[in-house]
């Protein structure tokens, strides 16, 4: 991949795609193709079929698709299986119709069984039963690495996929009802805060085990793969390190400087009891994660404070 190349980042709006134009930026890449949601529905066939025509990309970063967390999940269900995949079937098919020379597709981690064996390894994927509350979006996401797998083997695309554990950064979503634990914990004690309230409700039981990384760190990797991987067989990319859900609003409770008090509300689901990557494979072909938690919380809620002043 030159810095000359011509490359398509779908979704560069969203959390993942935008951290991805970074870096790129960043790399010296100068020819990206970038199109909004309302200037390219990629969920309409002859729309992408035309794009990719006019446009005819050279690399592919698929990061585009309709993500929420554990409520908005379990609430769209239809919507965020359809949505799904209608974009990667598109997006993926008509990347192999016009020769692009490599796609890269950004799956999630929800892809793996509920009860997986951890750290989660690639060769879990369809094992088990999935996590009832996001399975459609997860079987959209296994759908997509199938179809990746499958192009490569069929037609010999060079066609590979990466599986990020839980992301923060920014661009983030915020809004309570469809954001995921962290910028939710964020918002919510930053408001909190604010108001001078006495407690902040955590959903769950505070058990759960979670692993997150910096968006610039998935974007990181993504790029060292686009650059660095030719196979189909997809990489977890994860930074290694875990704690609880419950630990995790200690931690941004320090960081935002609320005094008060956390309560538990057990009534909510907590989802998933432990979810950690081995990323092991990745690592294996000279990656890792750079950026710690503790910093990366601290850096995000610095940018949220100036948004929101």
């Amino acid at each position: 991949m030159k810095t000359t190349s011509k490359i398509y980042v779908a979704g560069h709006n969203g959390m993942v795609g935008s951290a991805i134009v970074r870096e790129l930026k960043k790399e010296g890449f100068d020819n990206l193709v970038l199109r909004s949601s309302k200037e390219l529905d990629l969920r309409n066939q002859q729309a992408v079929e035309a794009f990719f025509e006019t446009e005819k990309p050279e690399y592919v970063f698929l990061a585009a698709a309709k993500v929420g967390g554990i409520q908005a999940n379990n609430i769209y269900r239809a919507d965020f299986l359809y949505d799904n995949l209608m974009i990667q079937n598109n997006v993926i098919h008509q990347s192999y119709v016009h020769d692009v020379k490599k796609l890269l597709f950004l799956g999630s981690s929800c892809i793996y069984p509920k009860m997986a064996p951890q750290p989660m390894k690639e060769e879990y994927l369809l094992t088990g039963p999935l996590e009832e509350t996001n399975e459609p979006y997860a079987i959209a996401k296994i759908a997509g690495i199938k179809m990746v797998e499958n192009y490569a083997r069929q037609y010999g695309c060079n066609f590979t996929a990466v599986m990020p554990t839980n992301l923060y950064g920014p661009n983030d979503n915020y809004d309570l009802q469809n954001s995921h634990v962290l910028p939710a914990l964020l918002r919510k004690f930053h408001e909190a805060k604010m108001e001078e309230l006495g407690e902040v409700e955590i959903w769950g039981s505070g058990k759960p085990l979670r692993e997150f990384m910096h968006v610039d760190d998935l974007a990181d990797a993504s790029v060292f793969i686009m650059k660095n991987y030719d196979d189909w067989q997809f990489l977890n990319v994860g930074s290694g390190d875990e704690i609880s859900i419950g630990d995790l609003a200690l931690l941004i409770k320090e960081i935002v400087g609320f005094t008060g008090q956390l309560k538990l509300n057990s009534a909510k689901p907590d989802g998933t009891p432990r979810k950690l990557m081995d990323s092991s494979l990745l690592k294996s072909k000279g990656w890792k994660s750079k950026i710690g938690l503790r910093h990366g919380i601290k850096e995000v809620y610095d940018a949220y404070k100036m948004d929101n002043a």
